[in-house]
């Protein structure tokens, strides 16, 4: 089991020792590209978006945040390629699970996102064309949603723990659903990829994500 979370325990450190601090999510899009990914996340026009590297995106979210009260997010989507997969960073961001936004950020493609939320729930969702297939809270497994909640089963096992445990509470979640992430995509999220730089998109005055599709569809 150690072996399996040793290069993603840096995502459990605690808020103020993890380079992405105590709320973010991290997405992977199989098939798209940056660009598109930062259009569905409503950074539509290409004038709002722009290569940066982790340090400049800190500094620019911690910005909106000291001009806003951290309800709205963080104001600003990172991406970057990996392989067939974009990876997705949103810092003190959380859209990437809700329902109704994973349905819609998943079109015609396949969707793995993890949200750390110190203040609020984890979350973990895999997701096809618009359906959530599995879905969790990190902390607790066991008590999985979709269309297909037991899908992944076999690489949660081949990860070291046992899906079926009803009392199992985990006490390094992040570690777990980022090595289930990277069984599933190929794609370790490790803090090396910090240190290349991003396309981001700057989403500050986007509400609603689910306005800027239906007003570019």
């Amino acid at each position: 089991m150690s072996d399996s979370l040793e290069r993603f325990r840096w995502l459990d450190a605690d808020e103020n020792e993890c380079p992405l601090g105590g709320i973010f999510s991290v997405s992977f899009f199989r098939g798209l590209d940056p660009g598109e990914v930062l259009r569905r996340f409503g950074a539509v026009s290409p004038r709002r978006r722009r290569r940066m590297s982790f340090g400049e995106l800190r500094d620019r979210v911690a910005g909106f945040l000291s001009e806003s009260d951290g309800g709205d997010g963080g104001g600003y989507v990172a991406v970057r390629k990996e392989g067939e997969w974009s990876v997705a960073l949103e810092l003190w961001g959380w859209e990437a699970t809700l329902p109704d936004v994973t349905d819609g950020l998943s079109l015609g493609c396949e969707m793995v996102a993890v949200t750390r939320h110190d203040y609020a729930e984890h979350s973990f969702v895999h997701a096809v064309d618009g359906n959530i297939v599995t879905g969790f809270n990190p902390h607790v497994p066991s008590y999985r949603h979709g269309s297909d909640p037991d899908g992944l089963n076999s690489l949660i096992r081949e990860i070291g723990f046992d899906p079926e445990h009803e009392e199992m509470c985990l006490d390094e979640p992040m570690a777990m659903t980022f090595a289930l992430a990277a069984g599933i995509t190929g794609v370790p999220f490790t803090p090396g990829t910090l240190e290349r730089p991003m396309l981001v998109g700057d989403v500050r005055d986007v509400w609603d994500v689910r306005d800027v599709w239906a007003a570019t569809a």
